[in-house]
């Protein structure tokens, strides 16, 4: 069975996959955010053409490439260079049915197990045997791994959305300051999963209304994580591995204009604790700003929206008030960060060796 999935070795496997994707959310962040910055009060000033255009453009189709990148390079740490076409392609789908980066990480593994499986049980004649790892083993991963992306995940995705909204609409008829914070708090939930598409596309129906307080509850909470980290990784920075610290440095200006998956090669470290830490304070900054009935006028931008809330002074006071909780609940929670850890930062995970690139053959076709 350990040489299908060795539990023991799961949280590798996803380290490994985290390291190749960083530079991708860096780079492409980085890029998207700038591009975001230059649009002023809306992205549609941007036109179709131009620097700032071309910038946002060039970050947003990256950023696209996250999910994907992290399932394939998780699937490869796993099976290895059979994996690796079978990942990306479920990594795709994964992106497609909403499921953000946790279910790129599910797929990775799935992908993994099916291409060991192959390895183990798949025998073809000898005259045949070289098409096992080139066509044989992808073939099967990606279709068997798509089959139960659409078949058994997806279904259960579908349902929860549904359910969640049932529940905001019956949460809007009660207490304000709950509300808010169950919004918040699903805005922060999973990083773009299915939690956080609800409360975006709920927010997004209402402000179409006129009824515009909920959507400052979501670009605040959207903005919560990569500050609240920061401000956890200030206070105590003995529990950030150097590698977390150079992520941050990144994070932090991607998340003033909204964009939190700069913080995700951390979340995915200590999952439980980040988001724990995260809910519970985009849960007050939720509350409170729902509490005021600040609205914005803006759908997006992070800070760029701030001038348009009803209260902009108000708006930074739940911001403040949500990172501050936040930095101080994962500094209290989040345990120190051992040597073995250190080592293991430095490269987050397995990289590509000589023997994996001799292996690789590349064939033109004249």
């Amino acid at each position: 069975m350990k040489d299908i999935i060795n539990v023991k070795q799961l949280k590798q496997h996803i380290l490994t996959g985290i390291s190749y994707f960083i530079p991708l959310v860096v780079g492409a962040g980085l890029t998207m955010a700038i591009g975001r910055a230059m649009a002023g009060q809306s992205v549609a000033n941007l036109g179709e053409s131009g620097l700032g255009y071309w910038l946002y453009q060039t970050g947003s189709l990256g950023m696209q490439l996250m999910v994907p990148m992290l399932c394939a390079y998780i699937a490869f740490s796993m099976g290895g260079k059979p994996a690796l076409a079978p990942g990306f392609i479920i990594g795709w789908v994964a992106q497609n049915i909403n499921t953000g980066f946790i279910g790129g990480m599910i797929g990775g593994i799935v992908v993994g197990i099916i291409v060991n499986a192959c390895k183990k049980y798949v025998r073809l004649p000898k005259s045949l045997e070289a098409l096992t790892g080139m066509l044989i083993i992808p073939f099967l991963a990606t279709a068997v791994s798509g089959l139960l992306m659409y078949a058994v995940i997806r279904g259960p995705i579908v349902w929860l959305m549904a359910v969640l909204t049932d529940f905001l609409q019956s949460m809007s008829k009660g207490s304000r300051f709950m509300y808010g914070g169950v919004l918040g708090a699903m805005a922060t939930f999973d990083f773009g999963g299915p939690v956080n598409k609800t409360a975006t596309a709920f927010v997004n129906a209402l402000y179409a209304e006129g009824i515009r307080d909920a959507k400052t509850v979501q670009i605040i909470a959207s903005m919560i994580q990569p500050f609240g980290i920061a401000i956890s990784c200030l206070i105590a920075k003995n529990k950030y591995t150097r590698a977390e610290k150079e992520t941050l440095k990144a994070a932090v200006p991607m998340g003033c204009f909204m964009i939190s998956e700069g913080v995700i090669p951390i979340a995915a470290r200590d999952l439980v604790r980040v988001v724990l830490a995260c809910v519970c304070g985009s849960f007050v900054a939720g509350g409170m700003s729902m509490m005021w009935g600040n609205s914005s006028e803006l759908l997006n931008g992070g800070f760029i929206a701030f001038p348009f809330f009803s209260s902009p002074v108000q708006g930074l006071i739940c911001l403040a008030a949500g990172s501050a909780v936040t930095g101080i609940i994962l500094a209290v929670i989040k345990k120190p960060v051992t040597e073995e850890e250190e080592r293991a930062g430095e490269n987050l995970g397995r990289e590509l060796s000589e023997k994996d690139l001799d292996d690789i053959d590349i064939e033109v076709i004249g």
